[in-house]
């Protein structure tokens, strides 16, 4: 397919340098995009990002993921309106780690003339000293060109440091050696790259005398104005530890209709032609298009079981019709999502060690019952249920026996009340 193309119809295309499009149908051509270490895992705003990778390498080309083992140690302040805080060496190293984990899920690694790469910025850095870094990288570009960019104009007045007022030309070297050394033509990334973006072609054109190209991406947003991908609890994370698969799938479920279509044209990787005959089959049905997006997007971002086991959590908390043995199949990390959608309780494993009677667990252990006379009441009305049980034994004891994975019991009190006692 061709790849600016692609970018258009999905809406993607914000800036481009001339003849871009020409030099990408002229053959094989590698482009790469830039990812600082600065947290501990890739976001979704990140996977803006990849999907960008993700379909040039469908265009036929090649991806480089360039991970900032270097430019993270220094922070881009681009987009941001005070300096950051510089994370340790040793947290950066960590970060990096993991997200190269997370990049070899999304791209081919093959060893094809397609196949992707991962370069580590640090590499071009580890052996330079400063006055090489000042005579080498530093006379190429001017004062007035670097402070003319937006990302340096914004920050001026409000105070920029040497440091990140730096990264412009570490960005842009970056570029030159990515040229010079794995014949990388093209830059990409989002809007708020451009100016680092385009130095990098000025590095090239000025120290190499050839000619380099630049792609960017729209920032994405809500069609409310605020910013795409944050959750109520702050960034949504591309780790099932720190956002898991059922947020993750629920955030797209509960997307608003006004964003469904960018969101799509974004994230599928079905084509032009199945994405407008899915719009057109459901157009009077955006939920069933958000659960086909969100299916396609956990099960990529996360895995099949993850989406199954998602399935089975919705079901065990939207459906009173959920059966006992899907509640067994839930692992720890699905029970533990259950856990943060209910209410829940903590008991120490030694209250449970011996046995605590029902009554007592649903009355004084917790408040899931108002008193004892409340709890036998609502036992002898069959409106309890242990693990999907309905009990009716006001002497029943509840011991380890009843912990799911070693950890968890679920409580239901009625037909929408439910409850997670977890073993602490």
């Amino acid at each position: 397919m061709n790849f600016i193309e692609e970018l258009k119809w999905r809406g993607m295309m914000h800036q481009s340098t001339p003849d871009v499009e020409k030099h990408l149908s002229e053959g094989i051509r590698s482009g790469y995009i830039g990812f600082d270490p600065t947290a501990p895992s890739l976001t979704i705003g990140n996977f803006v990002q990849v999907q960008l990778l993700t379909l040039f390498q469908r265009s036929g080309h090649q991806p480089i993921a360039l991970m900032g083992g270097a430019t993270g140690r220094v922070g881009d302040p681009s987009g941001k309106d005070k300096e950051r805080i510089l994370k340790t060496y040793d947290e950066l190293d960590s970060n990096l780690a993991f997200q190269v984990k997370q990049m070899e899920k999304f791209l081919d690694f093959g060893s094809g003339k397609t196949g992707a790469k991962l370069v580590n910025n640090y590499d071009f850095y580890k052996n330079m000293n400063v006055l090489d870094f000042l005579r080498d990288v530093g006379k190429t570009l001017t004062i007035n060109y670097m402070t003319s960019k937006e990302s340096v104009k914004k920050r001026v007045e409000t105070g920029l440091s040497f440091t990140e007022f730096s990264y412009q030309l570490l960005q842009a070297y970056d570029f030159q050696c990515l040229f010079k050394d794995h014949g990388v033509t093209l830059q990409m990334g989002g809007s708020d790259q451009w100016g680092n973006i385009t130095s990098g072609t000025e590095f090239i054109r000025k120290n190499l005398g050839e000619h380099a190209y630049a792609v960017t991406t729209p920032l994405l947003t809500k069609a409310d104005g605020s910013k795409f991908g944050k959750s109520e609890q702050g960034n949504l994370w591309m780790d099932g530890n720190m956002t898991s698969p059922y947020k993750f799938y629920q955030f797209w479920i509960n997307a608003s209709d006004a964003d469904l279509p960018k969101y799509i044209r974004y994230f599928t990787l079905k084509s032009h032609a199945e994405v407008e005959q899915m719009e057109s089959d459901l157009a009077d049905n955006p939920r069933e298009l958000k659960k086909l997006l969100a299916e396609e997007l956990t099960r990529r971002c996360h895995s099949n079981d993850d989406f199954d086991s998602v399935l089975k959590v919705s079901d065990l908390l939207f459906s009173n019709k959920a059966s006992r043995d899907s509640l067994l199949s839930l692992n720890e990390s699905a029970l533990k999502t259950v856990a943060g959608e209910v209410d829940s309780f903590s008991i120490k494993k030694e209250t449970l060690a011996s046995g605590i009677n029902i009554m007592d667990l649903l009355a004084a252990e917790t408040t899931i019952a108002s008193s004892k006379s409340d709890a036998r009441r609502a036992i002898q009305g069959n409106s309890i249920s242990v693990n999907k049980e309905k009990i009716s034994d006001l002497d029943l004891s509840i011991t380890p026996e009843h912990l799911l994975q070693g950890k968890y019991i679920m409580l239901e009190k009625g037909k929408k009340n439910k409850f997670m006692i977890e073993i602490s």
